[in-house]
């Protein structure tokens, strides 16, 4: 994914998790050893929800601007990024709006996609433990803070903000930010215990450095998100719908979607593409999802789908008899049939199962997912 940008002269900063084992990172270097517009920043352990995301956005920032003296914009993007228009298109449309920086920041109030029921309490409440690893700790403070109504205040001069992660800003707002951190060591401490800081800390620092006639409160990735607060994958098959969107970037582009990746990278480095602008992809997605289809304009709703047969069903046979006709029963189905048949599966240690994760290899294992009060 660095090559993609890197290929085409924009310089790029990588940030790498900590967690990740040393030999990756030494591969990943060599391998990209022979671009010097790809550096390096410092790594810190990331986890969701975390300062750690903000602090891994900083540093890897201040490094850009400190190699790259003519460098004019910072674009935050994630390793399943990929541009949607070519760096020529995306070079004018920065020119086009010299004194704007690309940032969704909003107020509190205003935003509806917060899913979790936090929205000003991402604020006004303490997160000092990870949401992922310790939830119910995480629960048991935020009730516990609710029952003894404790709030905090903001940082003084700063009004709470939120907006996505994705932001495209200025170096000298860039460059502002950095300062104001430095000088304000209290704002970094409140944020370090705010909820998802990714999605409030530049939106709210942001407003407060630069001018709000400069602010274009919108983001230049598109992405779309479910009903469940989670991030909608794309994959090759979506390549024209992707291109009528207003956007100049994409997220979440699949691992799987190979030929959905290569054909943006060559977009990335084309000239004089045109693009018809529909922006229909989120009304499409919401169509299909929001009925109760499984992703499919003329689909069944999901509740229907186990009532009918059909490519998308699957018949499953349970035959109950004495055990020796049973067994020559499904070692006839083995033998002259693809079908898989299995025997007594908590009786007999051989019981032709498919591959179960190591499940299927001892009588213990398969004992313990009949009995779940037996699992430790």
């Amino acid at each position: 994914m660095a090559r993609v940008w890197a290929d085409n002269g924009a310089p790029v900063s990588v940030h790498v998790d900590a967690k990740t084992p040393r030999p990756e990172i030494a591969q990943m270097r060599a391998d990209l050893g022979d671009l010097p517009q790809v550096v390096f920043s410092r790594r810190h352990v990331c986890e969701w929800g975390t300062f750690s995301l903000v602090r891994a956005t900083q540093d890897a920032a201040a490094l850009l601007l400190d190699r790259f003296p003519d460098l004019t914009h910072v674009i935050l993007v994630s390793g399943a990024c990929l541009p949607l228009r070519p760096v020529a298109d995306l070079r004018a449309f920065l020119a086009r709006y010299p004194q704007r920086d690309f940032i969704e920041s909003v107020t509190a109030e205003d935003v509806g996609w917060t899913v979790g029921g936090l929205n000003m309490e991402r604020f006004e409440r303490y997160f000092p433990v990870s949401w992922r690893k310790r939830r119910r700790t995480f629960d048991w403070l935020v009730d516990l803070q609710r029952k003894f109504r404790l709030r905090r205040r903001m940082p003084r001069g700063l009004a709470p903000h939120l907006g996505s992660q994705w932001w495209c800003l200025r170096r000298h707002t860039v460059e502002k930010v950095l300062e104001f951190c430095a000088s304000r060591p209290e704002v970094l401490r409140f944020f370090e215990t705010t909820w998802i800081p990714d999605e409030t800390f530049f939106q709210t620092v942001v407003p407060h450095v630069v001018p709000r006639r400069e602010i274009r409160a919108r983001t230049l990735t598109y992405l779309v998100f479910t009903d469940y607060g989670m991030p909608v994958t794309f994959y090759n098959d979506q390549y024209d719908l992707l291109l009528g969107q207003d956007y100049l970037f994409a997220r979440k582009i699949s691992p799987e979607a190979l030929r959905l990746r290569e054909r943006l990278g060559a977009l990335w480095a084309a000239s004089g593409v045109h693009f018809p602008i529909s922006n229909e992809a989120t009304g499409l997605f919401r169509f299909l999802t929001g009925r109760g289809r499984i992703g499919r304009r003329f689909a069944q709703r999901f509740w229907e789908t186990e009532g009918s047969l059909g490519r998308d069903t699957k018949l499953l046979l349970v035959v109950a008899k004495k055990w020796h006709v049973a067994k020559r029963l499904t070692a006839a189905i083995r033998r002259l049939t693809q079908v898989p048949a299995a025997d007594y599966l908590f009786n007999e240690l051989d019981a032709h199962l498919p591959d179960l994760g190591g499940v299927e290899t001892t009588l213990k294992k398969r004992d313990q997912l009949l009995d779940p009060f037996s699992i430790t």
